[in-house]
C-alpha cells in the first residue's frame, strides 16, 4: 500500500491528499507486532480456524501502533468507508 500511494512508513500520512481515508492505515511494524505476538503465545491455538484482524489482536495483547495508537481498520471499512461516510479516524485509531 506504501509503495502505491508512493509513501514510505516515515511519511505515509502525506497519501491523504489523495485519499482522505487512508487515515486509517496501519503501518507494517503494526501487522509486524501482532505476528510476533501471536508467535510468543503459548495458548495461540485458540484462535485456530478464526479470522483475526491486527486491530483485534491489538486489543487482546495491547500492543499499538507506531504513533501509540491502535488502529481497528476492519471496524472502520465496515462502518465509515463502505458506507460511503467522510473520512473520519475518531474512534477507531
Amino acid at each position: 500500500m506504501l509503495d502505491h500511494y508512493g509513501v514510505r512508513e516515515d511519511n505515509w500520512r502525506d497519501a491523504l491528499a489523495t485519499e482522505p481515508h487512508f487515515a486509517i492505515s496501519e503501518t507494517p511494524r503494526y501487522v509486524g507486532r501482532a505476528v510476533a505476538a501471536l508467535a510468543a503465545d503459548e495458548d495461540v491455538a485458540r484462535f485456530n480456524g478464526r479470522s483475526l484482524s491486527s486491530g483485534g489482536l491489538a486489543r487482546e495483547y495491547g500492543y499499538t501502533d507506531l504513533d501509540g495508537s491502535r488502529p481497528d481498520a476492519w471496524r472502520y471499512l465496515v462502518e465509515v468507508q463502505d458506507p460511503g461516510k467522510p473520512a473520519d479516524v475518531t474512534g477507531y485509531r
